[in-house]
């Protein structure tokens, strides 16, 4: 699985933020969730619209912006 497979960004949904592809929820909203505390279990049931991959690919997704920005910076 790619994350870029499951996430998008338009600037006409959620201001541009990155969002899980056919939904309005970020990774932020993601990282968030399981940040506080939430389950993968708890946040599908949250969300049905969801599958345990997107949630895989918006940890992904925040890994590689980490990556990148630590490449950046370690010049």
């Amino acid at each position: 699985m790619r994350y870029q497979d499951r996430i998008v960004i338009d600037p006409t949904v959620r201001s541009g933020k990155p969002c899980i592809k056919g939904t309005r929820i970020t990774v932020y909203d993601i990282l968030e969730y399981l940040a506080g505390g939430m389950t993968e279990d708890e946040i599908l049931r949250d969300f049905p619209s969801l599958q345990r991959d997107d949630i895989r690919a918006a940890l992904e997704f925040a890994a590689a912006r980490e990556r990148k920005l630590a490449a950046s910076t370690s010049g």
